[in-house]
């Protein structure tokens, strides 16, 4: 089964600027969004052969997530379960026979770490949430995380040490993460791999000198660790400040 995920930074936007191309060529079973930046609805989006599921923010015009499937999930649950954390539109929960899948956009801890209490909080209700899943089967989980976890993650790890997205406290929780039963599949793969980024400031030809954050993931339960073909970054792939992350399972 493959698996595809992107933050396409509104996805309107993004029609205007190749998806649909780009859609075809990553060719996945599952294609998830984050950061749609629209209500269902505002782009009719053409797809033979795929269900549709979007998962809007109350605010319009901000976050939100969707998943294209080809293969018809058992359910599909919309956010955590839990008041605080289900108006921005961050996850779309999937289930299908031997896997839930799971797409997420992680609050950003904004300018001058503003979000950064209400981020620690959203990191410890999410991973429960996702504990509580994997109780009942494996689970694989994509989107933006927010977090660059390594210095090997980032262009310029000195220069962004208290920056959101690479703060001590963030890279903690993703640790806890990991630590708790979750495997980084590109890292699983790959190491050792440096230059390996998934963002790109607009700012200061970031992308043509790839001074890059790695902060889109796939991560699978421990128990899928044997049967992780492939892990791609698709940095060839433009539409977007972030590129397309994919995964392959046996």
């Amino acid at each position: 089964m493959r698996f595809v995920s992107w933050n396409v930074n509104g996805l309107r936007a993004a029609l205007k600027k190749g998806f649909m191309e780009s859609f075809k060529e990553l060719d996945a079973d599952a294609f998830c969004l984050q950061e749609t930046k629209m209500q269902e609805g505002q782009a009719i989006l053409d797809l033979p052969g795929y269900e549709q599921y979007f998962y809007s923010a109350e605010k319009k015009g901000y976050s939100g997530t969707a998943i294209f499937t080809r293969i018809r999930p058992l359910s599909v649950n919309y956010g955590i379960g839990t008041p605080e954390h289900d108006h921005e539109g961050r996850v779309i929960t999937m289930e299908f026979a031997d896997v839930y899948l799971v797409t997420v956009y992680t609050p950003n801890s904004k300018n001058a770490l503003a979000r950064l209490d209400y981020r620690m909080v959203w990191e410890d209700a999410f991973r429960a949430f996702l504990l509580d899943l994997r109780a009942k089967k494996p689970v694989v989980v994509c989107g933006d995380l927010n977090v660059a976890h390594t210095e090997i993650d980032l262009k310029n790890p000195k220069s962004n040490r208290r920056n959101a997205g690479f703060t001590d406290e963030e890279r903690g929780k993703f640790t806890e993460l990991l630590n708790a039963g979750f495997v980084d599949t590109f890292r699983a793969l790959y190491p050792d791999v440096t230059g390996a980024y998934t963002w790109w400031s607009y700012l200061r030809h970031a992308r043509e000198t790839n001074a890059g954050w790695r902060i889109d993931y796939f991560l699978v339960s421990e128990e899928l660790r044997e049967r992780i073909a492939a892990a791609e970054i698709h940095a060839d792939v433009f539409g977007s400040d972030h590129c397309p992350v994919s995964l392959t399972l046996k």
